[in-house]
């Protein structure tokens, strides 16, 4: 079978182990590594991946030839955790942060999430669309071809429906592809001070069923956390989410550990988000119930705290990790997943072939897209990052610094010489 397209002379490719399942453990710092390789695509899928010149029968009159001398290609990069449609921004709580105030206390004074929730409140579906696709040009420009995003900026229906609706119209009229994952319960609201079980109520009854009459979500979500929702509460929005056809999500033991990975163990969560505080037993949990755990170094940055999720001892205790970048107007605002890849060294300790495992194969089991997405593997989507660099090493030791250069998605070039082809 002949190639529509070969792309040809690479430095090197980074192509992930899939076995069937997130990879965990001594996997995580294994992949296959191939020097001077090529990537042949037909009919928008991965034809063949090999080393040398392609092989005579791949190339037709009729087969591009396209040279990438001296580049690496990996797998299209995929974020598995965003905030990505919200109104508004919160830059007038930097100096608030700069001075010690906390996440936590922010929020009491009626700030950070609640900020967000009336600047979203106030803007319209083209607001936030034009916003939202700002974000995503610029994801995909450092090499992000599927992102996952979650509503939970409306806190009431209509304007939870309306980040929902953005982003199904997004994932049609973009490249990048959208996952959605509903999460109302991402605060209390204020008309709903003190009676946060009454509020997870209404989700269950009024908003669940909605999302799932529109086909609007995929995933449910809910923040666990001190102050906000308790692990009974947690547990009780996401069983019924669960019964409904959901699959599962939970931030839990961000700031503090009150309960949330023994919901995702309990539940057989996809995965569970930030676990900066993630106990030893926490850890063990998971690993037993295969949770994926979505880490997040961009917020501990931006908080300005010192506790990192504790990625090393969750890969030896055998539990999956991935890295994202937590896209959000006010605990991490940023697009640019290759910083947080580089969080992920300098901060978390992981090598690059962990690193690089965490944002292809791992995360497209997050996103539970690994069927056609995450790998180079012959038949999967050919959604291909290639990075102005010699080998995996380098992306991550050249701090700070876009490297991508081109990337495909579906086998379409989407962006060359760094710059989107519209």
């Amino acid at each position: 079978m002949t190639a529509d397209k070969i792309l040809v002379n690479f430095s090197q490719i980074f192509n992930p182990y899939d076995k069937g399942h997130p990879l965990s453990g001594d996997d995580m710092n294994k992949a296959e590594i191939i020097e001077n390789g090529y990537i042949a695509i037909k009919d928008e899928k991965i034809l063949k991946v090999g080393t040398g010149q392609p092989d005579s029968d791949l190339i037709s009159d009729t087969t591009e030839i396209i040279d990438y001398t001296g580049k690496l290609a990996t797998p299209g990069l995929i974020d598995c955790h965003t905030h990505l449609v919200y109104g508004g921004s919160r830059e007038h709580e930097f100096a608030m942060k700069l001075n010690g105030v906390s996440y936590l206390d922010i929020l009491k004074q009626g700030g950070g999430i609640l900020s967000t929730v009336r600047s979203t409140k106030s803007a319209s579906f083209d607001t936030l669309y034009n916003k939202s696709k700002r974000l995503m040009d610029y994801m995909l420009r450092y090499g992000v071809t599927t992102v996952e995003a979650k509503s939970g900026y409306g806190l009431d229906w209509e304007t939870e429906k309306r980040q929902l609706d953005v982003a199904k119209q997004l994932d049609h009229d973009h490249a990048v592809d959208l996952v959605s994952t509903f999460m109302a319960a991402h605060a209390i609201p204020e008309e709903f001070k003190g009676r946060s079980g009454e509020f997870i109520q209404l989700i269950i009854d009024d908003m669940l069923p909605k999302v799932k009459a529109e086909n609007l979500a995929e995933f449910c979500d809910i923040f666990c956390e001190k102050n906000v929702f308790t692990a009974d509460e947690s547990r009780k929005l996401l069983s019924a989410a669960k019964e409904m056809g959901f699959k599962l999500r939970i931030h839990a033991d961000e700031i503090e550990s009150i309960g949330g990975v023994d919901v995702a163990a309990e539940l057989h969560s996809t995965s569970a988000e930030h676990l900066m505080k993630a106990t030893d037993e926490g850890i063990q949990k998971m690993a037993e119930s295969q949770v994926i755990g979505n880490l997040l170094p961009g917020t501990t940055f931006s908080l300005m705290e010192d506790t990192y999720a504790p990625a090393r001892k969750m890969i030896e205790a055998g539990m999956p990790i991935t890295l994202s970048t937590d896209c959000n107007p006010g605990s991490c605002p940023t697009i640019n997943i290759q910083f947080i890849m580089q969080l992920g060294c300098f901060q978390m300790k992981l090598t690059p072939i962990e690193v690089f495992n965490a944002v292809t194969i791992n995360a497209a089991y997050s996103v539970d897209r690994a069927d056609t997405i995450g790998s180079l593997d012959a038949g999967k989507n050919a959604d291909i990052t290639i990075m102005d660099c010699p080998n995996i090493d380098y992306p991550l030791y050249f701090f700070a610094t876009n490297l991508v250069s081109d990337v495909y998605k579906n086998g379409k070039h989407v962006v060359k010489a760094g710059q989107i082809i519209e």
